[in-house]
């Protein structure tokens, strides 16, 4: 008897095929999809690093496939493990390159866009207690970061719950923002599918980043957006998630209901080092996490303001702004009052 077949196995019976590509990033290879479908479609491209462009057109000669045959690429969203190497496939392929349309005005002044985000992250980094020596390491780890991604001009800008045509294949452009401003889920209803980028992922959860957001301005609680398009999605009626790194995911809800549980029991853990005082949310992630706070201290401090946006929403937590210009937090008490109100620094 033949063993069972994987669920990429299946998959590439059906027209859809998972190629690994490598990254120089903590998360691991990221996975791309290729849609042998009309027009020949490719679901995200990795970063312009020669070894993930070099491993790309190996895996697609694996399938009898060439990059120069593919016709149409597809976004999900803007970080660079997804979209940097999008310039050079589609100088090579002629491909028409589609995303959703704030991914595109992102995407199109990629440079000017990742500077934006630098300039913002440094100032968040100083607001919420991080001292200059971690503020430079981090800009520096974040300019390295840029190398990996060119801008791309887009053809085809997709307005959310709008749909994309393939042949065979019809599929709604859902707009899902939580670890990106701009990500994007493609969702195949007929199939019961769904290429989900990084936003729902089976084996880690996805960090929602403190950004810009899509307007410049606009009040950035990326974890609450996130929680929200948690829910959206837990609401579609799905049989198959395809994640942008990892295996698949079979029970959708299920996992969002985990990663939403989680969320809170972290808020909860949170909140109990607030006991000994106002803290900035550096200080809370120095507790939480000792010198892993120091090596990454953009991702942590997303980390703790995320889940105090939780917290300040139920009540259970107040924020403040002391005379320094340091963000601070303290415990509410059950009736939304001041147990011990942040003292201006």
């Amino acid at each position: 008897m033949s063993p069972p077949r994987t669920v990429w196995e299946r998959l590439a019976g059906e027209g859809i095929v998972r190629l690994s590509l490598p990254t120089p990033f903590a998360v691991g290879p990221v996975n791309v999809f290729l849609v042998e479908d009309d027009p020949l479609t490719l679901v995200d491209c990795g970063t312009c690093a020669p070894d993930s462009l070099e491993r790309l057109e190996a895996s697609l000669r694996r399938h009898g496939r060439a990059l120069e045959q593919v016709e149409r690429l597809l976004l999900t969203h803007q970080h660079v493990d997804h979209m940097g190497g999008a310039h050079e496939v589609a100088r090579r392929s002629g491909a028409e390159v589609a995303c959703l349309d704030a991914l595109a005005t992102y995407v199109e002044d990629f440079e000017d866009a990742v500077a934006a985000d630098d300039a913002a992250s440094e100032a968040l980094l100083r607001a919420n207690g991080v001292g200059d020596d971690l503020v430079a390491q981090a800009m520096t780890a974040a300019r390295d970061r840029r190398a990996f991604g060119r801008s791309v001009r887009v053809d085809r800008r997709l307005a959310p719950s709008s749909e994309l045509r393939l042949r065979d294949r019809r599929l709604d452009v859902l707009h899902r923002p939580g670890h990106s401003p701009t990500d994007t889920v493609f969702v195949d209803r007929a199939h019961g599918l769904a290429f989900a980028g990084d936003h729902l992922l089976r084996d880690v959860s996805s960090n929602a980043l403190i950004g810009r957001g899509i307007e410049d301005g606009a009040p950035a609680r990326p974890l609450m957006s996130y929680r929200r398009s948690l829910e959206e999605t837990r609401a579609l009626d799905l049989s198959l998630v395809l994640p942008g790194h990892g295996e698949p995911i079979l029970d959708h809800r299920a996992l969002v209901d985990a990663r939403l549980a989680e969320q809170e029991r972290r808020a909860e853990g949170f909140l109990a080092l607030l006991a000994g005082g106002p803290r900035s949310a550096f200080e809370i992630a120095s507790e939480r996490w000792g010198p892993v706070a120091r090596q990454q201290p953009f991702l942590v401090v997303s980390e703790v303001l995320g889940h105090m946006d939780i917290l300040v929403e139920a009540r259970r937590a107040l924020r403040a702004v002391g005379a320094d210009g340091t963000t601070v937090f303290a415990p509410a008490d059950p009736a939304g009052h001041a147990e011990r109100r942040p003292r201006a620094r």
